[in-house]
């Protein structure tokens, strides 16, 4: 798997701003497939920083109904990723 496939983007939510700003926190959605170690990688190869520890959370698909009839959405994973002290990574300038 490439490693621009492995991060696909970047999550921007209240909770993950704050844990940006708090606790050095960076959440990123990822490949379903990939794991820990593909995913340190990836991120460490990319943004060129260094990482201490990857959490991943598995976002399993809802139902969603449309029009008439029941469909589920995709399933998702996310990776919440701590870098290590001292660095920083602003993927939004001024936040």
């Amino acid at each position: 798997m490439d490693i621009y496939s492995i991060i696909k983007k970047p999550i921007f939510t209240e909770k993950s701003l704050n844990l940006k700003e708090t606790q050095n926190k960076i959440v990123v959605e990822v490949h379903p497939d990939a794991n820990k170690v593909q995913i340190k990688k990836a991120f460490e190869e990319i943004f060129k920083v260094k990482v201490d520890k990857v959490a991943i959370i598995n976002v399993k698909p809802r139902i969603k109904r449309v029009g008439l009839y029941y469909t589920k959405t995709k399933r998702k994973k996310k990776a919440i990723i701590t870098l290590k002290a001292g660095e920083k990574l602003d993927l939004i300038e001024g936040v």
